[in-house]
């Protein structure tokens, strides 16, 4: 699948909460951007090796622009320090994308949680709920009040909306809001790791979907080695035990997309045209990963001795 990748304008650089900056981005000769849908992302191309991604948190009616808001973290890898720094009004950042694997789907009632810049694809999922008609809560936690971003634009959705920094209320009342969920309901959650986690315990089969920043704890299997057929390049390649089939396509001089190498960001997502992958990543859902059809090449393998990928 080509993605559309182009260096776009920061129109706009806001502060929307301590620690936290909206970039707004357009094109530079005016062009309009590639339809979206709640709970896409984007991969902002900073620098060699440093590419992270960001949900888009705007309006998806607004083909003109693209926001995203990006956390400063102390402890980070240097994307969000970049940003911060780095980046501001009128600069180009090259941008790629979208790609979805957090879509809202049709319901009659959500509810929805979210957790410090986890309410980033949370946004434009309350808008299309409320536009829908649908019956809907949110649940937003945070350190503090002023670290939550976008509290102003909440502000609309009246009492459907509960914000609760856990300095004035503690943890998240999840038993409150998960607690009789009523036939026909979809939870939505991103956030920070324990909280999904929470959420996961809490919530019954087939009714939550969540998007990590940070990889699920690695799930394990079969190390052997197996090979790799690609397709495209009619080439035959051995997967060591101990080595992706990213590094070892890579290594065959073979140029694939990837970001992250943890199996969170869905950047290396390749077709799977024959086998049964061994999935480890923390993007697909149960369902995508029982068909079988695409696979997260940084970090999953094969159930078998055998695949052919779309390469």
């Amino acid at each position: 699948m080509t993605l559309y990748e182009a260096e776009l304008v920061v129109d706009r650089k806001e502060s929307v909460a301590e620690g936290v900056l909206a970039l707004t981005l357009r094109h530079p000769l005016g062009e309009q951007l590639p339809a979206w849908e709640p709970g896409a992302h984007v991969d902002v191309v900073l620098g060699p090796d440093l590419e992270r991604q960001y949900s888009l948190c705007g309006d998806p009616a607004d083909r003109d622009t693209w926001r995203i808001a990006v956390l400063r973290e102390p402890d980070g890898r240097g994307g969000s320090a970049y940003v911060h720094d780095q980046v501001g009004q009128g600069d180009k950042v090259r941008v790629r994308g979208p790609r979805n694997h957090f879509r809202l789907q049709s319901a009659p009632r959500y509810r929805f949680i979210a957790g410090g810049i986890g309410i980033t694809p949370i946004l434009p999922m309350l808008a299309a709920a409320e536009a829908a008609g649908a019956e809907w809560t949110l649940l937003y936690g945070g350190r503090t009040r002023a670290s939550m971003a976008f509290t102003g634009e909440l502000g609309r959705y009246g009492e459907r909306v509960t914000l609760a920094p856990q300095d004035e209320t503690g943890l998240l009342d999840l038993a409150s809001v998960l607690g009789d969920l009523a036939d026909g309901t979809l939870v939505y959650c991103c956030g920070p790791g324990p909280l999904l986690d929470a959420v996961e315990e809490r919530c019954p089969s087939g009714v939550l979907h969540v998007e990590r920043f940070q990889a699920n704890e690695q799930q394990t299997g079969d190390d052997a080695e197996f090979e790799v057929e690609l397709a495209q390049s009619g080439r035959t390649l051995t997967v060591p035990a101990d080595v992706s089939v990213l590094d070892t396509v890579r290594a065959a001089g073979i140029e694939v997309l990837y970001s992250c190498t943890e199996g969170t960001c869905g950047t290396c997502e390749t077709d799977v045209l024959e086998g049964t992958p061994d999935h480890r990543d923390s993007v697909l859902t149960q369902e995508e990963r029982e068909s079988g059809e695409t696979m997260m090449i940084c970090v999953s393998r094969c159930r078998g001795k055998r695949l052919v990928l779309d390469l």
